[in-house]
């Protein structure tokens, strides 16, 4: 689960500093997200819509106001997700992306440089 801070044209994670990935996240940095569309049934699954997403990883301070930012826009998309906010295991991440790749279906596909890929951001947010 991620939300968007159109603010700050950036990606928002919720994770466990207990959790492997949070800590293999928080010694390298680099990762890289992908979003596709829902399986359905007889669709092959290479072919459907979805989008690769590079970036760089960075845990906000806990209170500080980019982690307010981050809690607000997280909890607007995922509110039941509030008590855990209060847990100081969890912590707000944001991924920062540099670039990515659009593939629309078996066959057509496009890169997205960073500046492209912010001004996605922003609408969606909305």
């Amino acid at each position: 689960p991620f939300a968007i801070d159109p603010e700050a044209g950036c990606l928002v994670i919720h994770v466990s500093l207990l959790a492997p990935h949070t800590r293999n996240l928080l010694t390298n940095p680099a990762v890289s997200v992908m979003v596709m569309q829902s399986e359905a049934a007889g669709e092959p699954v290479h072919a459907l819509p979805r989008v690769s997403m590079d970036g760089t990883a960075a845990r906000l301070q806990p209170q500080s106001p980019s982690w307010q930012a981050a809690r607000s826009v997280y909890l607007a998309r995922f509110p039941v997700a509030e008590p855990m906010t209060h847990m100081s295991d969890f912590n707000f991440v944001v991924i920062h992306l540099s670039a990515a790749r659009q593939v629309a279906g078996f066959g057509t596909a496009r890169p997205l440089e960073a500046e492209d890929l912010a001004s996605v951001l922003r609408p969606l947010a909305t």
